[in-house]
């Protein structure tokens, strides 16, 4: 790190990471876990533990988050073994969320148990490093990678390649620990945008263009930088003007986080993401200086990029382009899983595939590999009566961050009130399409409101004169081909008054109409 990285206003988060790097807390783990999270450091515990993926939530003390590293959302059945066994631990307070970006969340964990839990991570390839707090999230890429027939570019390698160099294989790497803020990286490999590109950092597209003098048409990336969510700000990401092949995409990587961690503005957090430093600077000399800390020029961008689909959600069975395989994709209720669901996800990816689950940004799980002569008996699981193959509309496309179940943001409970929305919804309307309706429980968006058809963001709102639990609802969020952010249509809604407002919306919007019985009721 440069100089230029300690000269900065000294806010709380600058000073105690000035005063001991995040990853220190690593050779910490067996005295903390000896003396309990009572009498631990307050900065240890509430901060840097976060670097090695644990999270304190004040509204579980003494239960902790962990925050997997997945790349390109792929996991062994040995691995999702491991975290069943770990939450199985805990009992009722023991669950596992799938997230919005392809990566799994433990939920229940006692600080006494880190060493013990560190060590089985390790003994099967797992890894929560930088995972938390001012470091690179976990990398997406294509789902169905390496899978789908009509894929541009298998991501697998990649990402992995980028997760290696930032996280220095796993065992964490001082060089980007000190970034101003949190940092999403993603890479779209089909036509889909399965990864959602315009909320990240810094993602790359497929993109066709003519290189040397024969004109020749050569397959690489158009960059975007910039994208992100928070309280204060929502931004999609901005063309950088640049197109680079996949042998340059990790240097890409890294010379954007040096510039970034060198330059990046700190002494206001709000103010602290990349877009922006690009905004200080504008994004011709963001390229150039990306530019110069690579050594090397960076060709102008293509003039299209190959994202020309529609958004596919990967749930369903699906042919892979290997012979004879098919992938299948099984809708997990807002991402929640318990120990059991893990035992049986891994037993179901081992004997009726190849012992690989894939995760989604849609919060879902893929098994691929399944042989068609395998096919019948594993659509006849009990398990797929919960994680069905073909949910109904509503629930097909429900997205829910954690909520205030868990997380001491969230100004709402969501998961649980999304799932019950929906069940009344459902009783009320039908429709002949999904509509992706997206709860998030706090204006830092983790549940990505602005990429739903319908977004509900937890806020308080008055009732009779009283706070009341309520929604800012967001609406005109498109993904895949033409992508953009939705805004906000109606603030304060009660979250008891919701169902009529949501029915409305989906009447007038979406082409759902009232079931017999209700169309009844109604006149």
């Amino acid at each position: 790190m440069t100089e230029a990285t300690t000269k900065v206003s000294q806010n709380k988060f600058e000073k105690f990471k000035s005063e001991k790097d995040g990853l220190a807390v690593k050779a910490e783990l067996e005295q903390f876990a000896s003396i309990g999270w009572e009498a631990m450091d307050e900065t240890d515990r509430e901060h840097r533990l976060k670097w090695l993926g644990v999270f304190f939530r004040p509204v579980t003390p003494g239960k902790f988050m962990m925050r997997l590293r997945l790349p390109n959302g792929i996991i062994t059945s040995a691995q999702m073994r491991v975290l069943g066994e770990v939450i199985e631990r805990y009992g009722d307070d023991g669950s596992g969320d799938i997230t919005t970006r392809q990566n799994i969340q433990l939920r229940g964990i006692r600080i006494e148990d880190l060493p013990n839990i560190f060590n089985k991570f390790k003994g099967v390839g797992l890894t929560s490093i930088q995972s938390g707090m001012d470091n690179v999230r976990n990398i997406t890429g294509d789902p169905v990678a390496g899978l789908d027939a009509d894929e541009l570019y298998d991501t697998r390698e990649l990402v992995s390649q980028i997760q290696d160099a930032i996280t220095n294989n796993g065992e964490g790497n001082p060089e980007f620990t000190n970034l101003p803020r949190k940092f999403n990286i993603a890479i779209a490999g089909g036509r889909d945008n399965s990864v959602h590109a315009e909320i990240n950092d810094l993602a790359f597209i497929p993109a066709y263009k003519r290189v040397g003098e024969a004109g020749a048409q050569e397959f690489g990336f158009n960059v975007l930088v910039g994208g992100f969510f928070s309280a204060k700000r929502c931004d999609a990401a901005i063309p950088l003007d640049a197109w680079v092949a996949p042998e340059d995409v990790v240097a890409v990587c890294i010379a954007v986080l040096e510039v970034y961690r060198d330059n990046g503005l700190r002494a206001n957090r709000q103010k602290s993401r990349l877009m922006w430093l690009i905004d200080e600077w504008g994004v011709d000399k963001f390229r150039t200086q990306v530019a110069k800390q690579m050594g090397k020029p960076l060709a102008n961008a293509a003039p299209e990029d190959e994202i020309d689909w529609e958004k596919r959600d990967h749930i369903g069975v699906y042919r892979q382009k290997q012979a004879g395989l098919n992938y299948i994709g099984l809708h997990i209720p807002v991402g929640r899983l318990y120990a059991q669901d893990m035992f049986e996800l891994a037993r179901m990816a081992e004997v009726y595939g190849s012992g690989e689950i894939r995760l989604s940004v849609e919060q879902n799980v893929i098994i691929p590999n399944v042989p068609d002569s395998r096919l019948e008996t594993l659509l006849a699981e009990p398990l797929l009566e919960r994680f069905s193959i073909n949910p109904d509309t509503l629930t097909r496309g429900l997205v829910s961050c954690t909520g205030a179940q868990f997380c001491n943001f969230a100004l709402i409970e969501t998961k649980n009130r999304a799932l019950e929305e929906v069940a009344s919804l459902a009783q009320e309307v039908q429709l002949t399409r999904p509509v992706r309706i997206h709860w998030t429980g706090c204006p830092n968006s983790c549940g990505q409101p602005q990429v739903a058809d319908i977004g509900l963001m937890g806020t308080k709102a008055r009732k009779n004169g009283k706070p009341v639990d309520g929604v800012d609802i967001y609406m005109g969020g498109k993904v895949g081909k033409d992508a953009h952010l939705g805004t906000c249509v109606i603030k304060g809604v009660p979250c008891e008054d919701l169902q009529p407002v949501l029915r409305d919306l989906l009447i007038e919007h979406f082409g759902a109409t009232l079931k017999k019985s209700e169309a009844l009721v109604a006149t």
